[in-house]
């Protein structure tokens, strides 16, 4: 079953330093990441020049490929005008950098909604506004993935269903989070029946509801072992499987949660990054194996 599939991962839980990154997937024998951060700063924060003079030559150096850009965009607050404009500036930016990559998925997501406030009053604005992103990702001819993240519009399975409703196109697809769904307290088997038609990358990382803290996964209550069988075995899956393992507290974690980074990552379960990122990736292989 592995063969119709890729294993990839942030690497950036692994170290803040990209060297390290590279030498701890590579003695995995992981061939793909999905580059969020390197050396300390954001993906959306390269220019083109820059990611080729200190990105590729070390990818090309450890032979790894990128499977996905774990960029941030639309992580900024719906009614942020001003935050929308530069995000549409660094995604034109971005397309490059993922064509110069040779890399097919930009990661994003649909705009953190005001605390109190109903996510369903925002719809039209957040499609609008999603819309932009994709005519951008469209004419670069790349893929756009959204993730369902937590206090963002598309954080439950049926307002993401909306988006691809609004937004049929196959530059718009899904990026399949099972810990987010458990941390919004979605049955993540009832949204894989919701997005079957739209997910074509799927996020490894798991979660418990009880106090919503990420778990190594097949641990917790993402069903993941069950709804990996589902889509490899009866649907035909074949993509990648990207680790986030969120296990231990790391460098640039505090940049992607609302919370507190201590909230969602209680104590670590590893010794370090590159412990906690094999944990996942020897889980992961154990359900593989099993199904």
């Amino acid at each position: 079953m592995k063969s119709k599939i890729q294993i990839s991962g942030f690497a950036d839980e692994i170290s803040s330093n990209f060297t390290e990154q590279l030498e701890t997937v590579t003695a995995l024998s992981m061939h793909y990441i999905s580059l969020r951060s390197a050396d300390g700063k954001g993906i959306a924060d390269y220019t083109v020049e820059e990611a080729e003079q200190k990105l590729l030559p070390k990818l090309e150096k450890y032979q790894v490929k990128v499977s996905s850009i774990g960029s941030p965009i639309g992580k900024v607050g719906v009614e942020d005008e001003e935050g929308f404009e530069k995000q549409k500036r660094q995604l034109a930016e971005i397309c490059k950098i993922c064509k110069l990559l040779d890399c097919r998925y930009i990661r994003v997501f649909s705009f953190f909604i005001p605390e109190g406030k109903d996510p369903d009053d925002y719809k039209e604005i957040v499609i609008g506004k999603m819309r932009q992103f994709l005519d951008i990702a469209r004419e670069a001819d790349v893929v756009l993935i959204h993730e369902n993240e937590k206090d963002i519009y598309g954080d439950i399975g049926r307002r993401c269903r909306t988006l691809f409703e609004a937004l049929p196109d196959e530059h718009f697809r899904a990026a399949f989070d099972f810990a987010n769904f458990v941390q919004c307290k979605e049955d993540t088997e009832v949204c894989w029946e919701l997005l079957r038609p739209y997910i074509a990358y799927i996020h490894i990382k798991d979660a418990v509801s009880t106090d919503n803290e990420n778990v190594v996964c097949g641990t917790g209550e993402g069903k993941i072992k069950e709804l990996l069988a589902k889509a490899i075995n009866e649907e035909g899956y074949e993509g990648f499987l990207t680790l986030e393992p969120h296990l231990v507290l790391f460098d640039s974690l505090a940049s992607l949660e609302t919370t507190a980074a201590e909230n969602i990552i209680k104590e670590n379960k590893a010794e370090n990054g590159a412990e906690g990122y094999a944990m996942q990736y020897h889980a992961l292989c154990g359900i593989l194996d099993e199904i």
